[in-house]
């Protein structure tokens, strides 16, 4: 039987933690190929998300992967500082990791994603796990760019549930609601991960054990951010655990975990500058009997999946998990 040969994927983060747990399992994935990886500012800067990102490549033996390095600033606004109270000054729970002597490309994030798109017309998938801010720069620079691209999946929005840096709004859309609206509006087919599954998934202390005690090093890594990651979420959920934000859209996309929930249906952003800025305002109606796909929607919102995230993404992670095919 001739394997299928794996898919090239465009990963676009601003690595922090969950960030880094998304990149180890899809750097576990045989299904796909990482051909190039871009980094935006939102958990951390650009640049430092570059850093962590090469030094990530370097620990799993994996620097042929490419990491360009995106937009520092979001397309209204300048970058504010990111979120160190949830994942560190340095992104990544302030574990030190070796410095990767390989420097970042020298295209931006969006020219890469543009090359790419090209190099693998009609087969590259994007998957994006940060603000969408180099998506969209990349659709400024080349608007015919969704023709060349399969999909895209994006870690982003909540669509029935409060967000979590204002009451509507979660964070990756919430940094730069501009960059979203054009992305979301641009006619490819999009598949959204909101809060309304990601915060229903969740990472805690047994499962990270499962890292720590592993052979695997960038999981043990991994397994060791994570300490400064539950810290945060104890408030949300009362116990040392984390929600699953980006490794869920990878996981999504890559095909380990399916939604079960999923309605194409017509998706807009607030840009507004009043209090629903940066909401994803999903229409939902006519949902209540199963999902219903909108004639012309491009945008599927997952609302559930098929199983938990946590004890895939760990057999995954540490290499114990039986892949046939």
């Amino acid at each position: 039987m001739t394997p299928t040969p794996a898919r090239p994927v465009y990963f676009d983060c601003d690595t922090g933690i969950d960030d880094s747990l998304a990149l180890a399992y899809l750097l576990a994935s045989p299904e796909i190929e990482l051909v190039g990886i871009g980094t935006v500012s939102g958990n951390t800067s650009a640049a430092q998300a570059a850093v962590n990102t090469l030094a990530l490549l370097e620990l799993a033996g994996r620097t042929e992967v490419p990491v360009a390095i995106g937009a520092h600033d979001f397309l209204s606004h300048p970058f504010d500082g990111g979120a160190p109270h949830v994942h560190g000054d340095n992104g990544i729970g302030e574990v030190d990791l070796p410095f990767a002597e390989r420097p970042a490309e020298q295209e931006s994030a969006a020219q890469m994603l543009i090359r790419l798109s090209h190099e693998h017309r009609g087969a590259l998938e994007v998957i994006t796990v940060g603000p969408l801010t180099n998506i969209a720069t990349a659709l400024e620079l080349d608007p015919s760019l969704p023709s060349r691209v399969l999909r895209v999946t994006a870690m982003g929005g909540a669509a029935l549930v409060p967000g979590n840096i204002t009451p509507v709004a979660e964070a990756n859309i919430g940094n730069d609601p501009e960059a979203a609206s054009a992305t979301l509006a641009a006619g490819w087919p999009v598949t959204l991960v909101p809060l309304d599954v990601t915060m229903e998934n969740v990472f805690d202390e047994q499962d990270r054990a499962a890292l720590l005690t592993s052979d695997v090093p960038l999981a043990k890594t991994v397994g060791a951010m994570l300490d400064f990651y539950f810290d945060f979420y104890v408030e949300t959920y009362g116990d040392r655990c984390s929600a699953l934000h980006d490794p869920l859209a990878a996981a999504i996309a890559v095909g380990g975990i399916t939604a079960t929930n999923a309605p194409a249906v017509d998706v807009v952003v607030d840009t507004s500058q009043g209090p629903a800025r940066g909401q994803v305002i999903c229409d939902l109606r006519g949902q209540r009997r199963g999902p219903v796909d909108q004639p012309g929607a491009t945008v599927r919102v997952v609302l559930d999946t098929d199983a938990p995230l946590a004890p895939h993404l760990v057999a995954r992670m540490t290499g114990a998990e039986v892949l046939v095919g």
